[in-house]
């Protein structure tokens, strides 16, 4: 894509100015007129549209909280972002010597991260986690920083990780928002997201390596059509956690509770409710004759459009406004595909889509006339 070219200092303050057009108008449904009529089971919970993070529900969403295995939601992502996934090394042996969920690990065994991976979003391993973390970061303690400096990346403002495993300790917590915002992140990993889709998998390991099944803990991928992801969690500080991942006619939701005993039904029921109350809209016929201005062109204006889709998940009832964002002024030569500004799509104050604005042709830069001179005679 391309960028604008330099303007001259005359120009410097246009080009931070924008120019917005608008269409639709107020909201017509509030927060309030979009929740369930019932009260959720658990200590914490959120409901998050995964294409903008809007959170369409919450109960106690900033309370943070143990929240188990779901911890190693940012263990694996952190591993599956590290190089050399496929090669073979042997797990050291005092960080598989860990209580609770196990992929099966001993000692002298030889693994690949990408099979701790498996092992951590499919059997909820705790000795894949401590493995992983260790031949990263060389300890738990050094990895449990890592954590700690991804989380604070992400905005994750109410969490604080010290164990890849997520076993209980009083200083290893977050909020169920934040977990919302760690999935969608998370999601967005090609990797992660074919890993914690399968309900079962064949991996690797041993000593010497050989194949084996996985299970996956995660019920809903077999019993809930759409689900996607992502990952359980159950310690007796923490209770029974679940984030999940659902998609469905274009939308996707995250779901996550902390603390729930019932966390299967809850999740479905929350799934029901606004899969039934939300619908993928698209903008793009708002979208038609856009031009701005040019200078120095062949032409006076340049026809711009939109550089992907323009679509939401529209509650009932939202009529949502469409921004177009453009610099006032533009410069030739202007070349088809240059990036003119964004296209923007609000519910309220909340963003639920956005996309470049882009050139759609070229404008070239008009001729200078001709010098004249004058001759002596």
């Amino acid at each position: 894509m391309g960028k604008h070219r330099k303007a001259a200092p005359f120009w410097a303050g246009l080009f931070a100015m924008f120019a917005c057009m608008w269409a639709g108008g107020v909201p017509a449904m509030g927060a309030e007129a979009s929740r369930p009529g019932w009260e959720c089971g658990a200590k914490a919970a959120v409901v998050m549209d995964a294409g903008s993070g809007r959170v369409l529900y919450e109960k106690n969403a900033h309370e943070p909280l143990p929240m188990a295995s779901t911890t190693k939601i940012l263990t694996a992502l952190l591993t599956l972002e590290q190089e050399n996934l496929d090669e073979w090394f042997r797990v050291d042996a005092q960080a598989i010597r860990v209580e609770g969920s196990s992929m099966g690990l001993r000692e002298g065994d030889e693994v690949t991260l990408r099979a701790l991976a498996y092992g951590m979003l499919l059997p909820s391993g705790n000795d894949a986690a401590n493995a992983a973390a260790v031949r990263i970061a060389g300890s738990l303690e050094g990895f449990a920083q890592r954590m700690n400096e991804r989380a604070q990346q992400l905005g994750m403002a109410d969490s604080h990780f010290v164990t890849p495993s997520g076993l209980h300790d009083p200083g290893h917590y977050a909020s169920a928002y934040d977990m919302a915002l760690l999935a969608r992140h998370a999601l967005e990993n090609p990797d992660f997201a074919a890993i914690c889709g399968q309900s079962s998998a064949q991996v690797s390991f041993g000593q010497p390596p050989y194949p084996r099944w996985l299970k996956n803990h995660n019920r809903l991928l077999q019993e809930y059509p759409g689900t996607v992801g992502v990952k359980t969690g159950f310690t007796d500080a923490a209770g029974r956690c679940l984030v999940s991942c659902v998609r469905r006619d274009g939308v996707e939701l995250i779901c996550v509770t902390l603390n729930c005993p019932d966390d299967w039904n809850e999740h479905r029921k929350l799934y029901d409710f606004y899969f039934e109350a939300l619908q993928m809209q698209d903008f793009s016929g708002s979208l038609k004759d856009i031009t701005l201005p040019v200078a120095g062109g062949v032409r006076t204006g340049v026809s711009a459009k939109a550089a992907g889709s323009v679509e939401a998940a529209v509650l009932a009832g939202e009529t949502p406004q469409v921004r177009i964002i453009g610099t006032p002024l533009l410069f030739a030569p202007v070349k088809k595909g240059q990036a003119l500004g964004e296209i923007q799509v609000y519910s309220g104050d909340v963003l639920l889509a956005q996309t470049p604005l882009v050139a759609a042709e070229t404008v070239e830069r008009r001729p200078d006339p001709p010098k004249r001179f004058l001759g002596l005679f």
